[in-house]
């Protein structure tokens, strides 16, 4: 179970703060926060340069980096300085403020998303009665990077991808909402650990073993549409459409280099592990896992694995579908199913009420 405590309010008890100091308090949480945001930068880290070559590697039958270091790990590194020390070349006619703000506001959307996050026992930034909106809202500030990466770049095919990137995230954000607010409809809260303690009963009893009563094995239908709308926000395939660079050379992002593409590069896999982390929550429990609370924080991370996982291999093995195609399905039938899970979850919930 959840403590209510959340980790700032942990750090000013164990330094023996006064919790009623709003400075002490206000420290704390950026002690949190930043504790909260280096384990998650430690894991795009890990994610990006090194583990998405080598599952694709896995998947494609191909040699992945492996002179660099153990297993080829230091390629981390390697990559860091070699996209950090490149020029940073500005296109001519960009619209400066727009252009130098797109990469940040795309990495700190889905940074701010982790803050309500419950990652194990007691490690949370914050507990708001209203994180799922919380998540959600800060999550979505991504489209408007995107737009702004497009419009700003000064090539048509870089706004073509911005115009993409927002079409597809409004098409399938309201089914990635609805399917999450039909999980509300079993708990009756949007507050996250809330939510996560709600899955800790047991479902079934098989002798000795319990099965959790994850919102993933209770409803099952509702875990394959917010999986499958969530693979379209992080923009994995089929859904990579704003970038194409078979048809758009590179999207958005195809005038950003150096530093500002480190930013986007990073920004794209934190939101990935942001879906992933929303998915353990609403439908594996959370940080809930065998053994003691302590191990929490490992079951999380084991889970958020396990969904980038799947994401890498959807980018290895299904094929990108049109824009057009895409659009439809979003609007003619995964929303469609998202109301459909939804009307009937309220159903089930009232008749077992």
């Amino acid at each position: 179970m959840i403590p209510a405590v959340t980790l700032p309010e942990q750090f000013v008890e164990w330094f023996g703060l006064d919790p009623a100091n709003p400075i002490a308090v206000f420290a704390m949480g950026l002690l949190a926060a930043a504790g909260v945001a280096s384990f998650v930068l430690a894991q795009t880290a890990l994610a990006g340069p090194w583990a998405k070559r080598k599952i694709t590697a896995k998947f494609t039958d191909r040699i992945s980096v492996n002179q660099h270091g153990p297993w080829g790990i230091f390629i981390i590194v390697a990559d860091s300085i070699r996209l950090l020390s490149k020029e940073l070349i500005i296109p001519e006619g960009a619209d400066r403020p727009a252009y130098d703000l797109a990469p940040l506001v795309l990495a700190g959307s889905a940074l701010l998303g982790f803050a309500v996050i419950p990652l194990g026992s007691g490690i949370q930034v914050a507990d708001p009665e209203i994180g799922l909106v919380y998540v959600f809202a800060v999550s979505s500030i991504a489209s408007l990077g995107l737009l702004m990466a497009g419009y700003a770049s000064n090539n048509k095919y870089s706004f073509l991808g911005g115009l993409r990137a927002v079409a597809q995230n409004i098409a399938y954000e309201i089914p990635l909402v609805l399917t999450g607010v039909s999980v509300v409809l079993f708990t009756g809260t949007l507050q996250l650990s809330a939510i996560v303690e709600a899955q800790q009963q047991t479902l079934v009893q098989l002798g000795p073993i319990a099965i959790p009563m994850w919102f993933g094995l209770l409803n099952p239908f509702a875990f394959a549409i917010f999986f499958a709308a969530n693979l379209a926000e992080v923009g994995r395939n089929p859904f990579d459409i704003p970038e194409a660079p078979t048809e758009l050379v590179g999207g958005y992002q195809t005038e950003y280099g150096s530093v500002y593409f480190v930013l986007f590069y990073l920004g794209e896999f934190i939101h990935i592990f942001l879906g992933g982390a929303i998915i353990a929550t609403l439908f594996l429990g959370g940080p809930a896992g065998p053994g003691p609370e302590i191990l929490g924080l490992f079951w999380f991370t084991l889970k958020i694995w396990a969904v980038f996982l799947v994401t890498q291999w959807a980018r290895s093995a299904v094929p990108r579908v049109r824009i057009d195609q895409l659009i439809d399905f979003g609007w003619k039938r995964l929303l469609v199913l998202a109301f459909a899970n939804f009307v009937v979850t309220a159903v089930a919930v009232g008749v077992l009420a």
